[in-house]
């Protein structure tokens, strides 16, 4: 019987284990948290979104970062593979806007307890509160794995599943790149991904809280469009957040490395053309124009982004309606359609959702997750450098890795 470590208790980890104990292996799981799958439950803010309803390509295409790596893994264990895992262990599920696919519970628990309770029935032995802290090979070959209470566990494969270096408390440390890097694997740049950019502009402290929906937010370098995307956004007390921000900042942060000058220029009303927008203001501004600016734009803006815009605009609040003058309103028409934001940074690292960056996917079998500097080393999870968008696509992509290498670790030969 060949024997299996995993290390990490994650959504990589704990598939990983199921599979390699369906294929008769052997397999103990270690765990460094006194419970397993912590960063799960925190998940689709605690509800989990365990995947996306779309098909394969699509969910390919939304794993921007080597997202082609996981042709195979997704392929022979793709979305419905993972629904029917959950059905099958009592958890119901369904599907909701953008294809996101969450348990009926709404509750991460039933998750987590579903492949908890999967890994007993496989006889996975689960140690948690255990400190992996070297994987032992000789030869170019894995022998086992050691924890920092100086126990060791023989192995004919070792799983690493560590996780990313995000949400530190969920037991995410970023301790697998090391591991890696001692084996003599490459780990690409760790940067934050799924993360809130922070602004230079102070303003947004005044309309902090205020989501905006249906709005198009385009990321520049220098003034040259990197990526856009429409949506919904969020101002905070240090800048801007919400699924657009989001998925546009792993190439922000790329782009901050680098030294690049960065701006977030918003579209508060991208399904009008500037002449229909122009024609919008002209008729608010005849039905409020005994009004004072500030006062006429409330049926085009939220109250808090008026003064902002009309700042913006080099105009005063309190200038009569029946006194602007045409160019005045068309420099209102571009603010609405052009407000910049400079942004000055990311949120640590810590408080991103995924990381971007890993273990180079060039030195994995993309089919087997197995080291191709290792016998006998596999990878699933986030400690490879595979990330992806917001919408179940960060978990699916763990899954696939887990369960191939889970089956390939149990099926190659010693």
């Amino acid at each position: 019987m060949k024997k299996v470590v995993v290390i990490g208790a994650g959504p990589g980890g704990m598939m990983a284990a199921i599979k390699a104990a369906e294929c008769g292996a052997a397999v103990t799981l270690l765990e460094k948290m006194h419970r397993p799958g912590r960063k799960m439950m925190i998940t689709g803010k605690g509800r989990c979104n365990i995947t996306n309803a779309a098909d394969v390509q699509e969910i390919i295409r939304n794993i921007y970062g080597n997202g082609r790596f996981l042709m195979s893994s997704i392929h022979a264990f793709d979305n419905r593979d993972v629904i029917a895992f959950f059905e099958g262990e009592g958890v119901s599920t369904k599907v909701e806007r953008g294809n996101r696919v969450f348990p009926v519970s709404e509750k991460a628990q039933d998750v987590v307890d579903a492949m908890v309770s999967r890994l007993y029935e496989t006889g996975v032995k689960l140690v948690t509160d255990a400190v992996f802290n070297d994987v032992i090979t000789a030869e170019g070959k894995v022998l086992g794995a050691k924890t920092e209470d100086g126990k060791t566990y023989e192995a004919d494969a070792v799983i690493l599943a560590t996780g990313g270096a995000s949400y530190p408390k969920t037991g995410s440390t970023g301790d697998g790149y090391q591991i890696a890097k001692k084996l003599g694997h490459t780990v690409t740049e760790i940067l934050p991904s799924l993360v809130p950019l922070v602004t230079e502009e102070d303003w947004v402290k005044s309309v902090q809280g205020l989501s905006l929906r249906n709005v198009r937010g385009t990321l520049l370098a220098s003034g040259k469009k990197v990526q856009d995307m429409f949506g919904e956004m969020m101002f905070t007390h240090f800048g801007i957040t919400g699924p657009i921000v989001l998925s546009m900042s792993r190439a922000a942060a790329k782009l901050l490395a680098a030294g690049a000058f960065l701006e977030f220029e918003l579209n508060l009303k991208p399904a009008l053309t500037p002449e229909q927008l122009d024609m919008r203001i002209k008729r608010d501004f005849e039905k409020y124009q005994r009004k004072s600016l500030k006062n006429a734009l409330v049926d085009l803006l939220p109250h808090k982004l008026i003064p902002v815009v009309l700042d913006y605009a080099f105009l005063s609040e309190e200038l009569p309606v029946d006194q602007l003058k045409a160019e005045e309103r068309r420099r209102i028409r571009d603010t609405l359609q052009a407000l910049s934001l400079t942004i000055v940074k990311t949120r640590p690292l810590a408080e991103a959702i995924v990381t971007s960056g890993g273990v180079s996917t060039k030195e994995i079998d993309p089919k087997t997750m197995e080291s191709k500097l290792v016998r006998g080393l596999y990878f699933a999870g986030e400690v490879v450098d595979v990330d992806a968008y917001t919408g179940g696509y960060n978990l699916q992509a763990a899954f696939s890795m887990g369960a191939a290498a889970g089956r390939y670790s149990a099926q190659s030969e010693g």
